[in-house]
């Protein structure tokens, strides 16, 4: 058995598509979470000339204007003159596709959150641990008996 390893890495700087993406998708997490401290949000981004799309699901009590909130990051970051990338806040189009989400993760989301409280003010520590076989958390495997 070969005792080599490989490791990489990968970094993203400002103007990196993926870095737009990071931002947007924050944001939307921010706005949730002012709204709605339980919110629950996984929201996806992709970028492209002229385009953002943001898809995932959301759990909360509250809505936003999630148009007006990416193409104001947009504008934060600093993309407002379509001439430069052929990409601005104002010109892009932004295409939202947020569903509700699934009451099946919903619930199990919910559970580990009591489950952590209970935890907290017991001031309890809780740890887990890989199979290496299988690669999922004993924890992970043990509530879903």
């Amino acid at each position: 058995m070969s005792r080599r390893y490989l490791f990489t890495s990968e970094s993203v700087t400002e103007g990196h598509p993926d870095k737009i993406c990071d931002q947007i998708s924050d944001t939307i997490l921010d706005t949730m979470l002012a709204l709605d401290p339980s919110s629950r949000v996984a929201a996806e981004v992709v970028v492209n000339t002229g385009l953002v799309i943001v898809t995932g699901e959301i759990s909360s009590s509250a809505s936003a204007n999630f148009v007006k909130v990416v193409r104001e990051k947009i504008t934060e970051i600093g993309y407002t003159n379509p001439k430069n990338n052929g990409f601005s806040a104002d010109s892009c189009s932004v295409l939202i596709a947020l569903d509700e989400q699934s009451a099946d993760i919903a619930q199990g989301l919910t559970r580990l959150k009591k489950l952590a409280n209970r935890l907290a003010t017991n001031v309890g520590m809780l740890l887990a641990r890989a199979i290496r076989a299988l690669c999922l958390d004993l924890l992970a495997m043990k509530h879903q008996r």
